[in-house]
C-alpha cells in the first residue's frame, strides 16, 4: 500500500452505461495498484432523488456485483 488515497462511490440510480465504464469503473481497477482505494456504493445519497422503492435494493445489488465484474478486486480496493 502506498500513502495516496482515492475514496470514490456510485449512485445506484439506473443501469451502468459506458460512460460509467470509462470515466470511473476502468479507472477504479487501475488505480488499484498505486492508490489505498476505497470505493463504494453511495445508497443513501441515492436517497435524496426519487427513487422506486421496490427496485431500489436490487439496484445496489447489480451495482456491486458490476463493480467487481469490471475488476475491482477486494483483496486490494475497500
Amino acid at each position: 500500500m502506498t500513502d495516496k488515497r482515492v475514496f470514490s462511490g456510485m449512485q445506484p440510480t439506473g443501469d451502468i452505461h459506458i460512460g460509467n465504464l470509462m470515466g470511473a469503473l476502468s479507472n477504479w481497477v487501475a488505480m488499484q495498484d498505486d492508490y489505498d482505494t476505497i470505493y463504494n456504493v453511495v445508497d443513501l445519497h441515492a436517497m435524496t432523488t426519487p427513487y422506486d422503492v421496490a427496485t431500489f435494493e436490487q439496484e445496489r445489488h447489480d451495482l456491486a456485483k458490476m463493480i467487481l465484474a469490471v475488476g475491482v478486486d477486494p483483496d486490494r480496493s475497500l
